[in-house]
């Protein structure tokens, strides 16, 4: 399988004025291109594509300042727009799991910059990595490398951070697992809750975000490409990045943690893009990155040959009895402690749906023939029902 690695390197001015000079063209190559492929009937071959933005466009006085650059990344951006049109056709037609790939779009000079360079355009020499006329870049080498790399991408990102991402193979690794399985129920104010009991508090982004959204008014007042606003952007995309990176750490570590002490991991399948709709909640579901962690799942889970399976959005995890199977039906989201009107077991309304996400994920299904009750709100339930249900433990 394969996985990619990131460092951070700080270039030199020399290297960074290079390093503009190859994002622009990089980005110049992508948009030439792109403008041709809108234009065309039939969609142009790389082949194609590449004599006309690259090899030909030298030639001629707008784009020979083409040629002071490396090619390698320049026919490699051509071919990344080819992808990226094959992965918004199989979209369309079905191909493509998971949310719907829009086509491709022009590059803009204030988003983040990228370079790639295949192994005919760098190579890694000790310390220190050489990309094709940039020179020796020195990466901060926080980890090692597990194998050689097959490409490497440099990336300025919108706070003028520099990174070399490398794309090596790894080999799947056995390590034995403490547990059977566990399941995971997200959520906002407690990120996880898992089936053994214990719990993950997600960070606290408070701060960042007003400061975020205090300099997000103040740049909304400020003249269109003068210098001031464009200190304000980069102080926005600073903000961002501590922001993105502080809830990267804490899913990396969650994730590892979880994925290594068990044999299978459960989550639900949770529908992010209608939930974020309630604009009560937007924000703080936005911020979570439920997405990324299943995705970091994932991901470990192939690496340390475990067993990953995701349950349907329309499992009753939260109307149902861990213990007995008792259905008692939907319930306020105030209500967060709750006693069984069958067995009487006391449950956390997140605990007990992390129990029911993994027997479900296992291969137990909630048995419809079990005793439930008709009604579907705790509006409807009679007055001793209902004092039973929201009654604090220990009532």
């Amino acid at each position: 399988m394969k996985a990619r690695y990131q460092y951070r390197f700080y270039p030199t001015d020399q290297q960074q004025r290079s390093l503009a000079q190859l994002f622009g063209c990089v980005r110049v190559v992508w948009n030439d291109a792109l403008a041709l492929c809108k234009q065309s009937e039939k969609l142009p071959s790389n082949n194609d594509l590449q004599k006309l933005v690259i090899t030909q466009a030298k030639k001629t006085d707008e784009r020979i300042w083409l040629s002071e650059v490396s090619s390698v990344p320049l026919q490699q951006s051509v071919a990344d727009l080819g992808v990226a049109y094959k992965n918004f056709f199989d979209s369309l037609k079905g191909k493509r799991k998971g949310k719907k790939v829009g086509s491709p779009k022009f590059k803009k000079k204030i988003n983040q910059q990228s370079a790639r360079f295949v192994k005919t355009g760098f190579s890694i020499q000790g310390s220190h990595v050489y990309l094709a006329k940039i020179g020796n870049v020195r990466p901060i080498w926080s980890r090692e490398l597990p194998s050689s790399p097959s490409s490497v991408t440099v990336i300025k990102d919108c706070a003028n951070r520099y990174f070399l991402s490398f794309v090596v193979e790894v080999e799947p690794i056995n390590i034995d697992a403490k547990n059977q399985s566990i399941g995971i129920d997200l959520g906002i104010k407690t990120f996880a809750f898992m089936s053994n009991g214990e719990k993950a508090e997600s960070p606290d982004y408070s701060k960042k975000d007003r400061k975020i959204r205090k300099l997000q008014r103040k740049i909304a007042r400020q003249q269109k490409d003068s210098r001031r606003r464009d200190r304000t952007r980069i102080k926005i995309a600073k903000l961002h990045n501590k922001k993105a990176d502080t809830r990267k750490d804490f899913l990396h570590k969650l994730s590892t943690k979880i994925v290594s002490e068990n044999q299978a991991i459960v989550l639900e399948d949770l529908n992010v893009s209608g939930m974020v709709k309630n604009r009560r909640l937007s924000r703080a579901i936005s911020i979570q990155g439920w997405r990324e962690f299943r995705t970091l799942c994932e991901g470990k889970s192939e690496k340390l040959n475990r067993d990953f399976h995701v349950i349907s959005r329309w499992e009753p995890t939260s109307q149902v009895c861990s213990e007995c199977g008792y259905k008692w039906g939907k319930l306020d989201l105030k209500v967060r402690k709750l006693q069984c009107l069958n067995c009487g077991t006391e449950h956390d309304r997140d605990e007990n749906a992390a129990k029911n996400i993994n027997k479900v994920g296992i291969g137990h299904c909630h048995d419809s023939k079990r005793t439930r009750r008709q009604s579907k709100t705790t509006s409807v339930a009679s007055v001793s029902e209902a004092s039973r249900i929201t009654a604090p433990l220990g009532r």
